[in-house]
């Protein structure tokens, strides 16, 4: 009788592992599996996760993934990439998409399969990152474009929907200004070297030759014989050179005189007017100018946390993002796309109201002084008129007095189902806590742009100063305020299905927002849930900046917000590890699962036993 495996994936993950090493051709890479994002480090190779349920396009992603490192590890000489790797953060993001197509463009001349795989996984991310509704050049990215372009020359394969999207908005100029010169892309396929400098004169042609820095082709020695020359010739004390020496040196006394007296003249003028400025500060008429104040940091969690610019930053009503028609459009769309799916959020729903009401059963103190008459007791008044009357109060219910706040991340990687369900989670769950007596608030946040918007326009005419801190204009949205009906913002949810919304995330940064809003409320009681699918991205600030910027943003204002205990903090992750950052998380590797997620969180949390309380938020974990 033969073993099964405890998790069907693992036969897959095991023999696309032992691909992998033959692929990149070293029998000791190491390759695992992980919800961080993919990579590759030395001989250590990331790849995403696969889950049980082994789907087609988890199966895809993965071999798509591993193929495109494994070439890049088999064909890629790093000491010649840094050797020809460009100074600026355009220049070098060129530079990088360009040289990836190249390894994967090889591969696929000497190994054909390799390229469906790799096709797959471009679709996968043109996908998560909604490259199918830009419609502006100045919203795809160009370094995308230029190694899509790079790829489709070498292979001669169309691209994948979306991919092609993006190239078709910026092939009329690449071509126009690299010119002939695209035509030597198959000829040097397999001369690292002899690409580096053509992806060089390529990143010159686009407008970008000033990020290049100096060209490594060019030998140092002649420059350090020539200024070797240039000393040797300076060195020797030749006869008039101590002439001149003297004669500078000599020149008349009173000529001296005269400076030192222009000098002094100076000096004391200067002195006359600093004496004047004095007397007119210290006399009592003339205030003393306010010193100007300190500036407020931009983060409470992180002071020392940096923002280019906020000129640029919005935060918006969902209605002031779209008109009412098309709101009432989109809403329609949502509950078309979504109808089998609320007859199960409905169920989960009415779970949680009943256990909710269940709290809400009336609890009296009786034999008070005051409050309202107790006819129960009017029997024993009748049998002994010397008895007081008996009154009873009210006890108060403690989860009355309660904001949830639900914050969504609006990133383009959340485009399709998961935007969709998390959009009518919410809706229903807000419609239930209502119901119950709780106030409930749905934030949303993404980015006004790709790649830096205005922000990193600005950046670039301030001349590109380092490490700039976040480069990217915020767009939070509010979709319902906690004091708003239900039936006021049901149509608002439908806006996160517009087309171009959804773009980058900077969650740490949203995160505090929400948290200021929350911890403004007068509600004795505070609950924020947080629905993300990754960790924070924005291709901009991570640009210009250290690759964990935002990551160590978020984590300081995770801690800062459990720290204090002002609001109680959840996290769902969707297909990603968020119990990393949060310390009462929860993750999901099913869309489907991210209803039952949401309403038993919050169900436990409104558990009035104190003990059956603590194990349900134990077994969250």
């Amino acid at each position: 009788m033969t073993n099964t495996p405890d998790n069907p994936a693992d036969p897959f993950k095991k023999a696309l592992a032992e691909a992998t090493r033959v692929l990149a051709d070293d029998p000791d890479l190491s390759v695992s599996y992980t919800l961080d994002p993919p990579g590759l480090s030395g001989d250590a190779m990331r790849l995403p996760q696969v889950s049980r349920r082994l789907t087609r396009e988890e199966v895809l992603l993965a071999r798509g993934t591993a193929d495109g490192l494994a070439l890049r590890h088999r064909y890629h000489d790093p000491q010649i990439a840094a050797r020809y790797a460009p100074q600026g953060p355009i220049a070098r993001e060129l530079y990088e998409a360009m040289e990836a197509a190249r390894v994967e463009a090889l591969g696929a001349r000497f190994m054909p399969g390799t390229a469906d795989n790799i096709d797959a996984r471009i679709a996968h991310d043109a996908q998560r990152k909604g490259y199918e509704q830009i419609r502006n050049q100045k919203d795809a990215p160009l370094a995308t474009a230029a190694g899509y372009l790079v790829r489709q020359l070498a292979t001669g394969r169309d691209l994948p929907a979306g991919a092609d999207n993006v190239l078709s908005l910026w092939r009329d100029y690449i071509e126009s200004q690299s010119g002939a010169r695209l035509d030597q892309v198959v000829e040097l396929l397999d001369n690292q070297q002899a690409f580096a400098r053509f992806a060089r004169a390529v990143i010159g042609d686009l407008g970008y030759g000033d990020q290049l820095g100096d060209d490594p082709d060019v030998e140092d020695p002649e420059s350090e014989e020539d200024a070797s020359e240039q000393e040797e010739e300076e060195a020797p004390e030749s006869p008039g050179g101590d002439e001149e020496e003297d004669e500078q040196d000599s020149a008349p006394e009173r000529s001296q005189d005269e400076q030192q007296d222009q000098a002094e003249a100076q000096v004391s003028s200067d002195e006359d007017d600093d004496s004047e400025d004095v007397e007119e500060q210290q006399s009592p008429d003339a205030d003393a100018p306010p010193e100007p104040p300190t500036p407020a940091p931009y983060s409470d969690a992180d002071p020392t946390y940096k923002v280019f610019t906020t000129e640029f930053d919005e935060t918006i009503a969902a209605e002031d993002l779209a008109d009412t028609t098309e709101l009432e459009r989109l809403r329609a769309y949502l509950d078309q796309q979504l109808d089998p799916l609320k007859g199960a959020v409905g169920r989960l729903a009415n779970k949680l109201q009943r256990r909710l009401m269940a709290q809400q059963n009336r609890s009296w103190q009786f034999d008070r002084e005051e409050g309202i008459l107790d006819a129960a007791r009017l029997a024993r008044v009748v049998a002994n008129p010397t008895l007081p009357l008996s009154f009873k109060v009210e006890k108060d219910t403690e989860f009355r007095d309660t904001c949830v706040t639900l914050v969504l991340d609006n990133s383009g990687s959340m485009r399709g189902r998961p935007i969709s369900i998390a959009a009518i989670c919410a809706d229903i769950l807000a419609r239930t806590l209502e119901r119950s007596g709780v106030k409930v608030e749905i934030l949303g946040f993404t980015t006004r742009a790709w790649k830096g918007g205005q922000s990193r326009e600005a950046w670039l005419a301030a001349g590109r100063p380092a490490q700039p801190g976040r480069l990217n204009d915020l767009r939070h949205i509010i979709y319902k305020a906690a004091d708003a009906p239900w039936r006021r913002a049901k149509a608002n949810l439908g806006l996160m299905m517009k087309e171009g919304l959804l773009k980058e995330n900077i969650d740490g940064e949203a995160l505090e927002w929400a948290h200021r809003r929350l911890g403004a409320r007068p509600e004795a009681r505070k609950i924020m849930m947080i629905i993300s699918d990754g960790a924070p991205v924005d291709d901009s600030t991570l640009s210009a900046n250290p690759s964990t910027f935002l990551e160590k943003h978020l984590r300081d204002v995770i801690a800062m917000i459990e720290k204090r205990k002002q609001v109680e903090l959840i996290a769902i992750g969707i297909g990603h590890d968020v119990t990393r950052y949060y310390q009462h998380a929860v993750t999901i590797t099913d869309i489907d699962q991210l209803a039952g997620a949401m309403t038993e969180q919050l169900a436990a949390l409104f558990e009035s036993d104190p003990r059956k309380r603590a194990r349900a938020m134990a077994n969250r974990k």
